[in-house]
């Protein structure tokens, strides 16, 4: 008992040492900040050039389209406009904050504070416009601003490719030092580097005791310490990001000891609450009695978001069948001259709610595949639940091209337009699929499924079925109508590269 009581003591007395050092203004830590990398400088600049540069040029456009076309907009009621639209545009973007390093070259919330920025503008305008009532402004705001989104979005992912490709060769990498237990350090370092583009890498771990499952690592990457140590070793080894994941040694005050020890570090601590795969705009943080809470808000399955969204599919589908059809009627030609047999191929799936329906797609195999499938069963090369080949001897000379570049995919424009699917969401599944579904996987058909989706954005047919499976419960959980638009903005890149598909 004796031992226990003087073991308690010493991590009280190791906790009031830590508050201590953190206090004191004029501790160590307080005095060493890790360099800004030159690139990130760089890159930071880059995208608060190009977006100022492509608001006055686009504004200066606009203006004088119109004031040739409109009567309304003379010389000194123009400058005037361009003025006051370039000011609260720009100021409206460093308000959402846009150019927050944390959020730059990461996933859709850079294109969703863009997005936020540029409506806050139209707000912004409308109301100078109702103060100076200048002629004509209504109609230059509705234009202006659209303007300017078509081309500042594009703009950003254009100065992402160099970023990402550039992360991909490990290169503008974050260093990450992860403190917490060996299986979610692993699922980290896991992560980190299947999504390299994201920039992370960690360079470092603290564990409970100092050790790893081999000794002094973790996956390759060393061990340097415990978790005690933590603020020390950031101080130390001058690491950008610390990545604090579940563990029972973290209790809200050690969290909140760590917190005050990395101020003035230069670090950016990032914990990992570890309940739920959860993100997005269904978090909110808010306080209540004094306590910091997590409100998880429930998944946007019905109301006016997913109206908006069945509206975008519908419409959607019948501008790309309209632009398309000269290309469909192409491959329908270069399908029946290839092979004998009906062009389509039609097959059943299950969609939301488990409700079956029949997926049209361009035939890619010979007429009597599903016969010959039992034959090949011995050398599948699926993940496990769905038959995959890549050198699958079913598939015809034009099939193979079609599939490699996802143009059979094209006729289920026409399901999308049916009601039946959606343009993004999870892959439609087969009904053997899902009779073998467990409750969890189940909340997949709680919407559409999608013409494309996170999986064909992630690897495609190189997927196992689990990977797969988080995805489309990640797309379930987390959907926004950003999450969509970036989606559909990869599926393109990931079409034309061919990647994974067979």
């Amino acid at each position: 008992m004796s031992e226990q009581v003087r073991a308690a003591r010493d991590v009280a007395a190791r906790d009031v040492e830590g508050l201590r050092s953190t206090l004191n203004p004029l501790s160590e830590h307080r005095q060493t900040h890790p360099p800004v990398a030159r690139w990130e400088s760089r890159y930071r600049y880059a995208v608060i050039t190009a977006d100022v540069l492509t608001v006055a040029l686009v504004v200066i456009a606009v203006g004088a389209v119109m004031s040739i076309r409109h009567a309304a907009f003379g010389p000194l009621s123009l400058a005037l406009l361009d003025i006051l639209t370039v000011v609260l545009v720009v100021g409206s973007l460093a308000i959402n904050r846009v150019w927050t390093p944390t959020v730059l070259g990461q996933g859709a919330e850079e294109f969703r504070r863009l997005g936020r920025g540029l409506f806050g503008a139209v707000v912004a305008l409308g109301l100078g416009a109702l103060a100076v009532d200048i002629p004509g402004a209504r109609l230059w705001i509705f234009v202006v601003v659209p303007a300017i989104a078509l081309v500042a979005f594009p703009m950003r992912y254009l100065l992402r490719r160099p970023l990402h490709r550039g992360r991909s060769e490990g290169r503008f990498l974050l260093s990450v030092l992860a403190a917490g237990n060996l299986d979610t350090v692993e699922d980290l370092i896991h992560r980190t580097k299947r999504v390299a583009h994201l920039g992370w890498r960690v360079d470092a771990i603290c564990t409970i005791d100092g050790r790893g499952r081999s000794g002094t690592d973790v996956e390759g990457v060393p061990v340097v310490g415990q978790l005690r140590e933590l603020a020390e070793h950031v101080r130390r080894g001058g690491y950008r990001i610390v990545a604090v994941t579940p563990d029972a040694y973290w209790t809200p005050r050690r969290l909140q000891q760590l917190a005050w020890a990395l101020e003035g570090s230069g670090a950016e601590m990032v914990v990992s609450p570890g309940l739920m795969e959860v993100a997005g705009p269904r978090l909110h943080m808010s306080a209540v009695l004094g306590m910091p809470l997590l409100r998880v808000s429930e998944p946007a399955l019905s109301g006016f978001r997913r109206l908006v969204k069945e509206v975008v599919d519908r419409v959607g589908a019948f501008v790309l069948l309209v632009l398309l059809a000269p290309l469909m009627f192409a491959v329908a030609a270069f399908v029946m001259i290839d092979s004998r047999g009906p062009v389509f191929y039609r097959q059943k799936r299950v969609g939301k709610t488990g409700v079956p329906f029949t997926i049209i797609k361009f035939r890619t195999m010979v007429t009597n595949a599903d016969a010959l499938r039992a034959r090949l069963a011995a050398v599948d090369e699926g993940n496990g639940v769905l038959f995959k080949m890549k050198k699958d001897p079913r598939i015809t000379k034009v099939g193979t091209f079609l599939r490699r570049y996802s143009i059979d995919e094209l006729p289920q424009l026409f399901n999308v337009l049916a009601g039946s699917m959606s343009l993004v969401g999870p892959r439609p599944p087969l009904p053997e699929e899902t009779a073998k579904y467990s409750s969890d996987v189940r909340r997949r058909l709680l919407v559409k499924p999608g013409l494309t989706g996170l999986w064909q954005v992630s690897g495609r047919s190189d997927l196992s079925w689990e990977e797969s499976i988080r995805l489309d419960l990640r797309y379930v959980e987390d959907w926004s109508l950003a999450l969509d638009l970036v989606i559909m903005w990869k599926t393109f890149r990931a079409v034309f590269g061919g990647q994974g598909a067979y």
